[in-house]
């Protein structure tokens, strides 16, 4: 994977903490990991143009998880720098519906209404996934030596990335908002150990997760 890797560090709403989304750049143009909450276009926008991005040169948006703070600016990326979004399809009905619990465990009425309201992902940011990606999926033809990853538990369709250089872009399964560790937000605990189980047997080296700084493999391996 090409070196010059960019974090977009976008907020959240309510002043909920921050959310990372990865540029990097490809064979050709770039290709953008994640899109923030719709509640931070303007902060995306003015990130992406400060590093040289424009309508002709983000080729790609993988969404590593279907929840708003991931896929909140997906739609208008598409519409404005023809990107092609590319997710897994198990967390399709998410961004589909407007709905992060189509696939998880279901909370009590009232927070399940409430939440669109608090996140700014209403009908304008639904969208259908134009690329599925499975496990193994090879992203060479789209400039990075990379490969995808299905890493469930966050939610169902969750993935990560990882580069031949031992990069690993992880969605939610890891922060690092106070440590290094598993998400606290865990859908399916169980099978979170799974992924990360298998995660043990590969030439990881930088782990890059949606929320907190990046840190060494060696570093989780401690925490968890």
């Amino acid at each position: 994977m090409p070196s010059g890797i960019r974090i977009l560090s976008l907020p959240l709403p309510f002043r909920m903490g921050l959310v990372n989304c990865y540029l990097i750049p490809a064979a050709t143009g770039y290709v953008l990991i994640d899109t923030g909450s719709s509640t931070a276009r303007k902060e995306l926008l003015e990130q992406l143009h400060k590093n040289g991005c424009d309508k002709d040169n983000v080729n790609l948006v993988i969404l590593t998880h279907g929840d708003f703070d991931h896929t909140g600016n997906a739609t208008y990326l598409r519409s404005a720098f023809g990107s092609k979004l590319a997710m897994h399809q198990l967390d399709s009905g998410m961004v589909e519906r407007g709905d992060m619990f189509v696939n998880r465990k279901q909370p009590n009425f009232l927070i399940k209404s409430l939440i669109p309201f608090f996140t700014g992902f209403g009908k304008a940011e639904r969208f259908s996934p134009d690329i599925f990606l499975n496990d193994g999926f090879d992203l060479a033809p789209y400039g990075l030596d990379a490969r995808i990853l299905s890493l469930p538990g966050h939610s169902a369709g969750s993935i990560g990335i990882l580069s031949k250089e031992g990069e690993l872009f992880c969605g939610d399964l890891f922060e690092n908002v106070k440590e290094p560790g598993l998400n606290s937000i865990m859908d399916d605990p169980k099978t979170a150990a799974i992924s990360m189980a298998r995660l043990e047997k590969l030439n990881i080296r930088q782990v890059f997760p949606g929320h907190g700084q990046p840190f060494s493999w060696d570093s989780i391996k401690k925490n968890v």
